[in-house]
């Protein structure tokens, strides 16, 4: 017998956002009976005016925050500022509300970008103070790490219940693709595609192609977060991850053949790789609350480019 969803009026911030769609859907399919999602238009969220008028709004008893400000890192190295800013904001007004007004859980999101730069792999919870951010992404990354410290001081303090987990870098249908601010699988993919259908020769590609990265489907991501929602009851930071690790030139070779590319790929040196390598251990999601990523890795890439050709060319 499927237990019932434990909460009744849930606010999702950035519910409207590509993580934060599959989340609703899978609160909806639990049965959830009222989902609050914040738009930006109405409560702009770094304001903490907006925050109050959220809470006596909305009236929760359980807040997942998945709001933020994000990109690439080409958008990384243009707003620093914004996104340590932003980010900072958000999470530390959004969580001493909720402790104020006694919500019963409060799900902070972070990041993968928090991890120092050269953290052994696979990246372990208990290395995630052990060095600096790599640079393009330390503010955003140090921004979002501030809310695993007030979710254990305020744990100690007021035995407020909220729980911090890590997702690895995301992919999936609805992802962004916009050129200015997208992660490295919708952009390669935009790029092959519109290459193709150009009929180019070559796509350039930052950076060398070395690094390494892992990747969660978004829908996997969703049921993790609700999986520890349901069953997480400590201030313990938590990866969410798929376990495997894949280089960036062989990822777009992937992309290429899935987009039906056959031009060259070439790799411009100049510009920055970002973290050399990332791949998580992920025993304590499995161990804490039974999670494992679901989608096989080529399965998601062909479901994402089918969704990206099928939304822009019909």
């Amino acid at each position: 017998m499927t237990r019932a969803f434990p909460f009744q009026r849930v606010v999702v911030t950035g519910g409207a956002g590509f993580l934060g769609s599959y989340v609703v859907e899978k609160l909806t399919a639990r049965g959830c009976p009222e989902i609050i999602i914040p738009r930006s238009a109405d409560y702009n969220l770094v304001e903490m005016e907006a925050v109050h008028r959220l809470f006596e709004d909305a009236h929760p008893d359980l807040v997942i925050h998945l709001a933020a400000a994000v990109g690439g890192i080409a958008a990384n190295q243009r707003n620093p500022g914004v996104y340590f800013h932003d980010n900072l904001m958000m999470g530390v007004q959004l969580m001493e509300e909720a402790r104020r007004r006694r919500v019963q859980k409060f799900v902070a999101i972070g990041t993968i970008c928090s991890y120092p730069k050269f953290t052994p792999v696979p990246f372990k919870e208990d290395d995630l103070w052990n060095g600096y951010p790599e640079e393009t992404n330390a503010p955003y990354g140090l921004a979002k790490k501030m809310l695993l410290v007030q979710a254990q001081a305020y744990r100690r303090q007021y035995g407020f219940n909220a729980i911090f987990l890590l997702p690895v870098n995301l992919y999936g249908p609805r992802d962004n693709f916009n050129a200015e601010s997208s992660h490295v699988i919708p952009a390669l993919i935009h790029r092959c595609i519109e290459a193709r259908r150009a009929g180019a020769g070559e796509v350039v590609c930052w950076g060398t192609g070395n690094v390494t990265r892992e990747f969660l489907h978004a829908a996997d991501c969703a049921e993790g977060i609700l999986l520890a929602t349901e069953r997480y009851e400590s201030s313990e930071p938590v990866n969410l991850g798929a376990g495997f690790e894949i280089s960036i030139r062989d990822l777009a070779s992937r992309i290429a053949h899935l987009t039906r590319f056959e031009g060259q790929i070439l790799w411009d040196p100049s510009k920055p790789d970002g973290q050399p390598r990332r791949s998580l251990d992920t025993r304590r999601a499995f161990e804490s609350f039974r999670f494992r990523a679901r989608v096989g890795f080529e399965e998601g890439l062909k479901q994402t480019i089918e969704w990206y050709e099928q939304s822009h060319f019909g």
